[in-house]
Order: structure tokens, then C-alpha cells, then sequence
């Protein structure tokens, strides 16, 4: 449709059929558009009006039941305007690829956009136009659920990830390629900083911060073309995001000049009433349509009250009509107006979701998404061993995590499960406790499974339903009964792997030094026992790296690499056992650090070349420094660069992520890995929030991780182009 034709079809639409462009309803309210509205529907304030008219249905499925539904939908709505579909693909639609935090894991932004755009490709086949994903809120605290949604701890690492994410899931031509789907960048903003990690709790910082952490993984997406953002349940500056001005008109609308859809989380703009901002649903409309809400999802605030406030001349009609409009916009970029069933197609549909193409990417990318946390030798696994699996995922096909509705864990393989095809293993298995619940028998039996066996490998962790929304933690040490089971197995004295399936870093203190070894898995997803069994025997080589952080102890938390110094900065008082900032019981640093993974071959750093010792505004350093595997295995490296800003305006964190190269090397090999550091790379947000960079000394960092590290100084020089 012609953008002229457009703003017809706008012209035409009543206040109600506008105000319908702004609902979101559950599918379940269009069970197949026959009948009447009737029950909890009724109570709701439901009507068959409403069904007709609304603009997007949330949680569809099925290239069949869409299109029954999108049919008889248009059929009923005057305008013959179609629905805007969507749903939470997260990680994945059938074919469940890793948690997002294990895929930044990876760190590999080529992977994430594949996996991106078989997500996208099995959603819009299955008539999905529009996919809640993906979700960049920068975390730094384990004990919130959400984090499994995250990829981590640092605002760069986050951005590079929001880009590859939104290039996966729509590609270059969104209206035309009938394979993407439209993405929609979650939750703006801040959400990933609630206080005590609690769910849906308060966000509390500077502007200055939230600028300079926060806001960029966002950014990152909508300057990648991301066709829509959600709000968050959070506050920002003591006013919740679905009705804050600042955050949505100011910084959203006029300083990114962002032209897509605003919608809000479920439920969220009716909740502006509990936060304490709205007496009642009149006011919850009045507040989140004047901040720039377009699409109230499953509350009926704007239903009820939008057409009576712009009567009573509280709100202009315009801002229905901005919102509408660009609502409409997005169905027409979709192309929805000639195709309103666009990329659903059931023959399709059987032929790609969860095909064998699919599952084989999707164990790609989850054996580069585990992280090797230690080893003594006893990985990979030597060839004609007795292995015994046990623990309450030796057998369980429940590796998907939260997130993955479309996914069976009942057709998903198991650990134990993978481990039959491997003909140089002797296997048996033994669950020895639940999740949760100690069972005298379950432990009974795993040791005496364990009796029989040469080495031992413990599948423990958390249960899906222990990660994700609403499931935050304020213990975040493996459950009691598994902590039991370690423990007598570890009387054995036999060799013991752990293997760890989980959602959110774990404090692991408690039985860290009882293993021989542990390879963090997370939820590897799909095909994720495949890729387990493959990394443990040695078929492939584990390259991950933290995204975020381990503590030591939750009482730690938070603990994240680019924290400030203090002004009673242990290093410079190292000898001192108090009146410095450190606890008395516990070391400051984390158990596990960002950026830390091992592999099965070691891999040696020297050689770090600055080209000049200063920086200006047209003079660049270039950077390099030869990496060497010096092992036995070919492996993949991710070479990671910091920079330290030493003075600054403002404190400055002791070390930002500025750059990185994921490299494979053969046993033997060496490559001199380059970078170049610019003006820009050193600009950061000072007191009077202008953004900009400051004369002074820098130091680069390079290495394996955020701590072992090869450090040179620089200075950035001021008077711009001259001679030094």
C-alpha cells in the first residue's frame, strides 16, 4: 500500500477502530472468531467490537490456526485491516537454540545472527509477523531470573550482540523477504538493574550512568533497524517506563529519532496504578499515551478511556493518531495489507521447523556457547572408561530453559541419551536425587551406580522453572539435595566432572574444589546433549567465555569486571588488613571472571606493540600483540582488549571491553592479532552528561580474559592535530 493510501485508511478509521490499533490481546481471546465473547472475556471488558477491531495478537501458533484466525478476523473488521502477530521467541521457535546468556557465551556475533535467522525463519513459516526479542538489559546481578535472557555483564559485548540479534531476525528487506520477522528490542530501560535482583522491583541510578551502561545495547539495536521496543516494568528516576516522558518522548522519540512501535510489557500500563503514578485505569491511559505508549498489551486501559479523555480535551486526538499510524505503518512494511497471511505456509511449516539443518546449527553454536570453568586433565575424557552420569539431568530432556514454549523436553535427547552412541564408553546413569526434593533411594542407587564406574559425571543445576521471569533467587547455591549428593560421591574417590545446567551464574563454592573439572553448559538447548557428549569426549573443543561474572558468595553480588576503584583501593594498600575497601571473610574478585573460559590447549600472549604512544582526533594507535597455541589441541581464542581510562572527569571504571577477535589456532600456530584504538573509543558521558573524551593517560589491556592480561600505556593528546 502507498504511503498516501495509508494515511486514507487512517483518515477513515473511527475513534474506536483507532483505539482498537492499540490493543493487544492473548490469542485465546480469538479462539476461531465464531461465536460470542462470553466469561472471563465478558468480565474483562471484552467485547466482540473489541476483537474485531484490535490491532495484534499476542502467543499465536500454527500456520493453520493463524490463518483461520487472520481470516476470519478480516472478515469482521470493517477496514479489512490485518493483525499484527506475535510471540516470544526468545531462543528459538521449535528448534531451541542456548539461553541467550550462553550464547554471548560465545562470542561470536556471526552465530547469534544464524541463530537469529533460523529463529525468524521457523516463527514466520509458522505465521509469526513480529518476535519479542532481543532482550539486551545489561545484568550484573545472578539472583534475577532474567539474566538467562541476557548476554551479560558489559554494555559493549551487549551492543555487538543487540546488532546481530535484530540482522538475524530481519535481515535487509523485511517486506519482501518472507523468511524474518520484525524485531522488537526488550525492556526499555534499566530493567536489568533491579534492586536486590528481585522481579519487577525498583531501578535506581544516575542519568549519567544509564547513559553511559545501560542505554547503548538499545541503541545498538534501533541503529541496526529494529522495527519496535518494549517498555519496562522498572522505574526510571522514580517514574515507571510505560509512563515516563523522558525516557520515551526525549530520549527514544527526539534524540534517537526513533519512528517505530513503543509497546508496553503485559499488563504494564495498567500497573502504573500499584507503582503509585495513576489513582485508577483513566490515568494509567492518560500517562502512558501522552509518554508514547502505541500498543497496551493484554490490559484495556486505552480501551476504555482513550476516546472520553480525547472528549474531555485532556489529550489531543493527534497523539491516537501517531500512534495508529505508525502501527499501521509496520503492518504495511510487513506487507501485510497485500499478504496478510504473509510467510505462514503449513507445507513449509513441516518441511523447516525443527528440521535437521536446524538442529545442527543450533549444536554448533551450543558447543561454542559452554564454558570450561576448570580442569585438571581429566577432560576431554579418556577413551574406555566406565562412565557413570549421574545427578537429576543424567536422564532429563528438560536442557531447553525458560523461554522455549514451542520446544519439547520430552523429544529433547538427554545427556545420558548422547552418551549411547559412544562406542568407546562403557555408560551407565543414575539420577540420585530431584531438583529440588532429597530421595534416600535416588542416593542409594547413585552409589552404587557410582561403584561400578571409572569416572564420575554430575549433570546437576537448576530446573528451568528456577530461571526466567518471575524466578528470581536469593540463594543461588546449587539446591540442598544436590549439594548432599556431590558430597557422597565424592567419598568414592573416583574422578569427578561436573556438568552444569543452569540459567544465571551460580555460586559454586561450596563444591568447586570436590571436581576434577566442570563445564558450564547452561541450557544448551534442541540438539544441546549432542553438543555436551561432543565436548566432553574431545570431539570439539570448548571456547567459551564468561559474559558474566561468577561470585564467590551471593553476599558479593554485585560483582561485575568494569566496577570503580575507591578511594581505599585494596592494590594500593595490599598489606593492610583493614581500612581498606574488601570484606574481612571474603576477596573482592569474583570466583570466575568476565571473559574467562579454558580449552583443552593453552594459549600464550606476548609481542603487545603499540604503534605510537599517543592518540588525537585523526591519529589512531594500532595495536597488536602474537597469540600461540602452545598446546596440543587446535583451538578457538577470543582475544579481548581493554582500555583503562586512568583520570578522568568523573571516576572511570578500572577497565572497559573495547574490541575483540575470536581466532583458531593449531597446535604450534601463532597469529599477530591486530586492533585499532581511536578518539572516539575514549569518549565517555561527564558530569554535564556531554559526551566526549579527555587529554590525558590511558592504558590498553589484552588477553584471555578481564584479569590475565598484557598492559601498555598511551595518552590521548588534546590539542587536536598538532605536533607533539
Amino acid at each position: 500500500m502507498k504511503e498516501h493510501q495509508l494515511r486514507v485508511l487512517l483518515e477513515k478509521l473511527s475513534l474506536k477502530e483507532k483505539v482498537g490499533q492499540l490493543v493487544q490481546l492473548v490469542s485465546n481471546f480469538y479462539p476461531d472468531l465464531d461465536g460470542k465473547v462470553t466469561g472471563p472475556m465478558v468480565e474483562m471488558g471484552v467485547t466482540d467490537e473489541l476483537v474485531a477491531n484490535s490491532g495484534s495478537v499476542l502467543g499465536a501458533s500454527g500456520a493453520r490456526q493463524i490463518k483461520k484466525m487472520l481470516r476470519k478476523q478480516l472478515e469482521k473488521n470493517r477496514h479489512h485491516i490485518p493483525l499484527l502477530v506475535m510471540a516470544d521467541v526468545i531462543h528459538g521457535y521449535k528448534t531451541i537454540f542456548p539461553i541467550p546468556l550462553a550464547m554471548g557465551c560465545s562470542w561470536d556475533p556471526v552465530l547469534v545472527e544464524k541463530a537469529a535467522e533460523i529463529s525468524a525463519r521457523e516463527a514466520s513459516v509458522s505465521g509469526v509477523h513480529v518476535v519479542f526479542a532481543p532482550m539486551v538489559d545489561l545484568v550484573r546481578d545472578p539472583r534475577w531470573g532474567r539474566v538467562m535472557e541476557s548476554t551479560g555483564e558489559d554494555p559493549y559485548l551487549n551492543s555487538v550482540f543487540a546488532k546481530a540479534f535484530v540482522n538475524g531476525f530481519q535481515g535487509k528487506d523485511l517486506k519482501n523477504d518472507l523468511n524474518r520477522t520484525a524485531a522488537c528490542v526488550k525492556h526499555f530501560a534499566g530493567y536489568g538493574a533491579v534492586e536486590g535482583g528481585r522481579e519487577y522491583n525498583t531501578v535506581n541510578m544516575s542519568e549519567r550512568q544509564m547513559r553511559q551502561d545501560y542505554l547503548p545495547s538499545y541503541k545498538s539495536a534501533l541503529d541496526a533497524g529494529c522495527r519496535l521496543i518494549m517498555t519496562s516494568y522498572n522505574i526510571v528516576d522514580g517514574i515507571p517506563a510505560s509512563a515516563n516522558q523522558w525516557l520515551l518522548r526525549r530520549v527514544l522519540r527526539d534524540e534517537w529519532k526513533f519512528d517505530g512501535v513503543v509497546i508496553s510489557d503485559r499488563d504494564a500500563v495498567r500497573e502504573l496504578i500499584p507503582h503509585g503514578v495513576a489513582e485508577d485505569e483513566k490515568e494509567a491511559a492518560l500517562k502512558a499515551v501522552k509518554a508514547g505508549v502505541d500498543i497496551e498489551m493484554m490490559t484495556l486501559c486505552y480501551t476504555h478511556h482513550l476516546a472520553e479523555l480525547i472528549d474531555e480535551k485532556r489529550i489531543p486526538e493527534s497523539l491516537l493518531d501517531e500512534a495508529a499510524w505508525r502501527i499501521l505503518k509496520l503492518k504495511n512494511d510487513l506487507g501485510l495489507f497485500e499478504n496478510p497471511f504473509r510467510g505462514a505456509d503449513e507445507d513449509r511449516e513441516k518441511e523447516l521447523v525443527y528440521c535437521p539443518a536446524h538442529r545442527n546449527m543450533e549444536r554448533k553454536i551450543a558447543e561454542q556457547s559452554c564454558v570450561l570453568l576448570k580442569n585438571n586433565g581429566t577432560l576431554p575424557l579418556k577413551k574406555k572408561q566406565k562412565l557413570a552420569i549421574i545427578g537429576p539431568f543424567s536422564n532429563s530432556g528438560d536442557i531447553l530453559g525458560a523461554w522455549s514454549w514451542r520446544g519439547d523436553p520430552n523429544a529433547t535427547e538427554s545427556l545420558s541419551g548422547a552418551f549411547k552412541s559412544e562406542d568407546d564408553f562403557e555408560i551407565s546413569s543414575a539420577r540420585g536425587s530431584g531438583i529440588l526434593e532429597r530421595r534416600p533411594e535416588l542416593l542409594n542407587e547413585a552409589v552404587e551406580t557410582a561403584n561400578a564406574a571409572d569416572l564420575l559425571i554430575l549433570a546437576v543445576g537448576e530446573s528451568p522453572q528456577m530461571s526466567g521471569e518471575a524466578s528470581s533467587r536469593a540463594d543461588i547455591r546449587l539446591p540442598t539435595c544436590q549439594l548432599e549428593l556431590i558430597r557422597e560421591l565424592k567419598k568414592q574417590h573416583k574422578p569427578m566432572v561436573g556438568v552444569l545446567f543452569n540459567g544465571r551464574p551460580l555460586d559454586l563454592t561450596a563444591w568447586i574444589d570436590d571436581i576434577d573439572a566442570l563445564l558450564e553448559v547452561w541450557y544448551p538447548g534442541s540438539d544441546g546433549a549432542r553438543a555436551v557428549a561432543n565436548l566432553l569426549t574431545g570431539k570439539a573443543n570448548p571456547s567459551g567465555k564468561l559474559s558474566m561474572s561468577f561470585p564467590r558468595t551471593v553476599g558479593q553480588i554485585p560483582v561485575y569486571y568494569n566496577h570503580y576503584n575507591t578511594g581505599r583501593p585494596p592494590s594500593e594498600n595490599p598489606n593492610t588488613k583493614k581500612y581498606v575497601s574488601k570484606y574481612i571473610d571474603c576477596p573482592n574478585d569474583p570466583l570466575f571472571p568476565f571473559g574467562f573460559g579454558l580449552s583443552y590447549t593453552n594459549f600464550g600472549y606476548s609481542g603487545l606493540t603499540l604503534s605510537s604512544e599517543k592518540v588525537t582526533d585523526s591519529v589512531s594507535i594500532d595495536v597488536s600483540v602474537d597469540v600461540s597455541n602452545t598446546g596440543t589441541f587446535t583451538g578457538s581464542e577470543v582475544v579481548q582488549l581493554y582500555i583503562r581510562d586512568v583520570t578522568g572527569e568523573v571516576v572511570r571504571p578500572l577497565k572497559e571491553l573495547k574490541m575483540f577477535k575470536k581466532i583458531v589456532l593449531r597446535p604450534g600456530e601463532c597469529q599477530t592479532v591486530r586492533f585499532t584504538i581511536d578518539e572516539p573509543m575514549l569518549r565517555y558521558y561527564h558530569s554535564d552528561l556531554s559526551y566526549r573524551s579527555d587529554e590525558g593517560s590511558f592504558e590498553v589491556l589484552v588477553g584471555g580474559d578481564s584479569v590475565r592480561t598484557l598492559n601498555k600505556p598511551f595518552k590521548l593528546r588534546k590539542v587536536w592535530g598538532a605536533d607533539s
